[in-house]
């Protein structure tokens, strides 16, 4: 068995059998160092990883609460779709773009989803956390910096019932780690496709989830501006909805696998 290191795309198990490799699949490999062992990040790479994380979260957060400002201030106008199209396609750029420096999570729920089913080493999941945590600060201030008389800054708020909303935030979120765990850790799946399926996803989540819980799948993206705005009405929902449907749905995805694709 030989194995991979780290890998220099997104989402990519450290290890996987070489006879699965999909020769149509070298591109999003390419730049994957072959090793025997998994070598540890050096302090440098541990440092740029985590500036990608911030950069892309930054990104993705400034999106979505830049499409609920440009909302505002048009009446309306920009809609639910727009909305959706805007998040959906924030994450499918940054994914393209930054893939190569990072893992792309740029989402705490991601990375302590991918944690506990062992596709990322549990050591580093604080520093991007708070790589992710810092983008999204960032970006809600940045937003309050260009919108001083905006209400909320895109910060995520429940328009039903509490219990509504955080079932509907555990199923949606399920569902994005769904996806992400099948095109990150299942060869079958590894390919430029990765981006456009995680992006898809995000877009038709906030079509159904955005009128009841705002649809957020992301603690960091409602955390930055509920700190930048002020507004933190049960903003708990948006941790734990987030991060028990993740996790779920990285352990789902591994069940569901073929156990002659799964890494081990």
């Amino acid at each position: 068995m030989l194995e991979f290191s780290y890998p220099e795309r997104p989402f990519l198990p450290h290890h996987i059998d070489k006879c699965q490799l999909n020769p149509m699949s070298t591109s999003i490999l390419e730049k994957t160092e072959l090793n025997l062992k998994i070598p540890g990040w050096t302090r440098h790479e541990r440092w740029r990883r985590r500036g990608g994380e911030a950069v892309g979260t930054f990104a993705i957060v400034f999106a979505a609460g830049g499409s609920s400002v440009a909302n505002q201030l048009s009446n309306g106008q920009l809609g639910l779709v727009g909305a959706a199209l805007a998040s959906g396609l924030a994450v499918m750029a940054m994914i393209f773009t930054l893939g190569h420096i990072c893992n792309a999570h740029f989402n705490p729920a991601v990375t302590l989803a991918f944690a506990l089913a062992r596709h990322f080493p549990l050591r580093e999941v604080p520093g991007y956390i708070a790589a992710q945590l810092v983008g999204a600060i960032t970006a809600g201030y940045t937003l309050r910096l260009l919108f001083p008389k905006a209400t909320n800054l895109g910060a995520t708020v429940p328009s039903g019932e509490v219990g509504q909303a955080l079932l509907l935030e555990i199923i949606i979120s399920f569902f994005l780690m769904f996806v992400i765990t099948a095109v990150a850790t299942d060869s079958r799946a590894v390919g430029q496709s990765a981006a456009i399926a995680i992006g898809v996803t995000v877009i038709f989540a906030i079509l159904i989830g955005g009128p009841v819980s705002s649809a957020s799948m992301n603690p960091a993206r409602s955390f930055g501006p509920a700190l930048a705005s002020g507004v933190w009405q049960d903003h708990w929902i948006y941790w734990l909805g987030p991060i028990v449907g993740a996790s779920l749905g990285a352990f789902t995805y591994q069940l569901l696998r073929e156990p002659s694709n799964r890494t081990e």
